[in-house]
């Protein structure tokens, strides 16, 4: 009876401190669309890992922004990316992302071979969510077209971190503040960045 009567009196307690429900993380299916509606400028917002190496990064860059052109062939795109890693402006032009449509995952492959691959996670054409994949640890990433998001683009980001266990401290955001000369063209987003 005293067993009963605590396990009443402690049910609504616990439910009250039951975490938030999560949905998964469901990737997007690619299909004949999906290359081309990557292909441009994005702006790197922020991110969040749990992997080392990845880490590093997150904590270095200041401000990203990179653009995917075609490739050699239809499942390929070329990534150039300007960032901004500490005090210096960086430009990357050597890598590529392999598509593969079978399972809908994108391939980051640089001169040491892959650098990471990830799922995409959308609500909108304008936002590029990564899931990364190929490590043990979660690490999600946020783009957009645009240096700034919306309110409620952010806070739906930011539910997915919290889902994988990411609180507000680790997650780092890139800032225009620190941006770098973007090089000037019909893909330039925010021309006045450069």
């Amino acid at each position: 009876m005293l067993a009963t009567l605590i396990l009443l009196l402690g049910l609504p307690l616990a439910l009250a401190t039951e975490p938030q429900s999560c949905a998964p993380l469901v990737p997007i299916t690619f299909n004949s669309s999906t290359v081309p509606q990557l292909l441009g400028q994005w702006f790197y917002i922020a991110g969040a890992s749990r992997y080392p190496p990845h880490l590093a990064e997150l904590r270095a860059v200041t401000f990203e922004a990179f653009s995917f052109s075609p490739g050699s062939h239809e499942d390929e795109l070329n990534i150039t990316e300007i960032i901004r890693m500490n005090e210096t402006c960086v430009v990357r032009n050597f890598s590529k992302i392999q598509v593969f449509q079978e399972n809908s995952t994108l391939v980051h492959v640089d001169d040491n071979g892959v650098a990471s691959t990830a799922r995409l996670i959308q609500s909108d054409k304008d936002l590029l969510i990564l899931n990364h994949i190929n490590i043990d640890s979660p690490n999600l990433s946020l783009s957009a077209r645009t240096p700034n998001v919306s309110k409620e683009h952010l806070e739906e980001f930011k539910a997915h971190l919290r889902c994988l266990g990411f609180t507000e401290q680790e997650v780092f955001h890139a800032s225009t503040e620190h941006a770098c000369p973007l090089p000037r063209g019909e893909d330039n987003a925010d021309p006045q960045l450069g």
